[in-house]
């Protein structure tokens, strides 16, 4: 057996490991009974240990320095090399001991986060915070910090990329937003949402979510949805990829919840089957990755176009809708307003609910935000971005998962995703103009195929920013998203 076939075989190993701690956490978010925390906690962390141990094995060392060897440069195998040389040299700084920790606490946190969030009491949770910011810290230490405690983080999901790097970005697109809405509130004139709002019948709902996921491309035989608390996609191979959604009063949480999370869904089924089992399946980077959950819900499902198609269809599912004609649907499902809850936020002020969670995150690491501070934080940066302020914790601070999973640094990825969807889209109709028509109709075909050939099909290939390039002709920028938004917007709203 040559050292690169040894490699792999080892390889499918970890990913077998870990592929049962995500089952695992996949199970705790959607059917798990309560009273099995604690048992669920100490299997994950043992499989976390696991796993870990055999990435930072001497076995695996050694064969990746054979692999290396024999790899073509320029060759797929000599991208797997790179990625694992990557992986191990971040797996080898961290103790697994300290892997442990964070993965029962992250078990436990989990349940901790919802309890506290369904008694809308931050102080439930606050111990378990400060606990994971604390493991979070030494993570960031051991990986070495460079300009910033946050830079080590953030790589670890957006290779190559930097807290300097997010403030840049948020410079850029904050003022021009802030003008934007502030034009939009000036005209006075709001699109008739208050008809999305009801109690519907939860069978109905999903069986159009799952008609409209499997006509966008997601493939059910490889994949299917469930319900949890915050939407999510994970996957245990490019054959078992797994949605879930919520249903909410809004009738639009859950259809857009499942376009946004069928786009993570199909950028995990794109992956060439002949690289399941190692680092290259999958997406390259969480912004990539947001880039396609944020292309299909809101370029794709908030278009004109996709309603002229399937309006008919959820008005059938749903006669209450009726009083909408096509551009009135378009105009609600598009409404600009500031609102509290991130996930429901409309494309353009959705920005503005990320630089508030990176701002917190920044604080809280670097000690310039005690937690017990952090709901008023939350709630001043609210009033001072958004204009409103929660009304409660389940509605501020406590809404989002990520913080009980030990999930700090990633936050920042999704406004890259959202720059990404446009710069993407605009690459993508100089080769399909007709992109209007093609949606209008149901075909959305080509509009999948071209992103599957280009960026599914790649897995982790290449580095997100080398990917980016391959597939713009340039790196990340706001111009494209920028753009589409006045566009959008001012003819919605008729701006001058």
């Amino acid at each position: 057996m040559s050292a690169l076939q040894a490699l792999k075989t080892k390889l499918a190993d970890i990913n077998a490991l870990e592929a049962a701690g995500a089952v695992l956490d996949w199970d705790q978010q959607t059917y798990m009974p309560p009273k099995a925390v604690e048992a669920r906690a100490r299997h994950a962390s043992v499989l976390g240990r696991l796993a870990h141990e055999m990435w930072t094995s001497d076995e695996l060392q050694t064969l990746l320095g054979r692999a290396e060897a024999e790899a073509e440069p320029g060759s797929v195998d000599a991208a797997l090399v790179r990625i694992v040389r990557r992986e191990t040299s971040l797996k080898t700084k961290i103790p697994a001991q300290l892997v442990e920790r964070k993965a029962q606490l992250a078990a436990l946190g989990h349940e901790v986060w919802v309890e506290a969030r369904a008694a809308s009491d931050f102080g439930k949770f606050a111990p378990t915070l400060a606990e994971m910011v604390d493991i979070v810290r030494e993570e960031a230490n051991c990986l070495g910090v460079g300009d910033s405690i946050y830079d080590p983080l953030l790589d670890q999901y957006e290779e190559g990329s930097t807290a300097a790097d997010v403030r840049t970005m948020f410079e850029t697109i904050k003022q021009p937003t802030v003008d934007l809405v502030r034009a939009i509130r000036e005209t006075n004139t709001q699109p008739d949402t208050g008809r999305l709002i009801g109690e519907w019948d939860q069978g109905r709902a999903s069986e159009f979510t799952l008609k409209v996921v499997q006509a966008i491309g997601f493939d059910l035989q490889r994949g299917r949805q469930d319900v949890a608390p915050h939407p999510f996609c994970t996957n245990f191979s490019v054959n078992d990829v797994r949605l879930t959604t919520r249903f909410k009063p809004y009738i639009g949480s859950a259809i857009f919840g499942s376009l946004h999370e069928a786009g993570h869904g199909m950028y995990e089924q794109g992956s060439p089957e002949e690289w399941d089992g190692t680092p290259l399946a999958g997406g390259v980077s969480l912004g990539v990755h947001e880039s396609q959950s944020r292309l299909w819900e809101n370029i794709v499902g908030r278009s004109r176009a996709f309603w002229e198609h399937f309006l008919p269809s959820l008005q059938g599912s749903f006669p209450e809708l009726d009083h909408y004609n096509l551009d009135s649907f378009y105009a609600a499902v598009n409404k600009v307003e500031p609102s509290l809850i991130r996930v429901e936020a409309d494309e353009l002020t959705y920005n503005l609910h990320i630089l508030l969670r990176f701002e917190i995150e920044l604080g809280m690491l670097e000690g310039t935000l005690a937690i017990k501070d952090l709901p008023e934080a939350w709630n001043e940066k609210m009033r001072e971005y958004l204009g409103i302020v929660p009304p409660n914790d389940a509605q501020g601070c406590l809404q989002d998962v990520h913080w009980s999973g030990g999930s700090i640094g990633y936050f920042p990825t999704y406004s890259m995703g959202n720059l990404l969807s446009y710069q993407i889209w605009a690459r993508l109709q100089q080769d399909i103009p007709n992109t209007d028509d093609l949606m209008a109709k149901g075909h959305f075909a080509p509009i999948f195929e071209w992103l599957r050939e280009r960026i599914y099909a790649q897995g982790s290939r290449y580095t997100p920013k080398d990917l980016v390039v391959r597939v713009t002709g340039k790196p990340m920028g706001a111009d494209d998203w920028m753009s589409g938004m006045k566009s959008k917007y001012s003819a919605l709203y008729r701006l001058a």
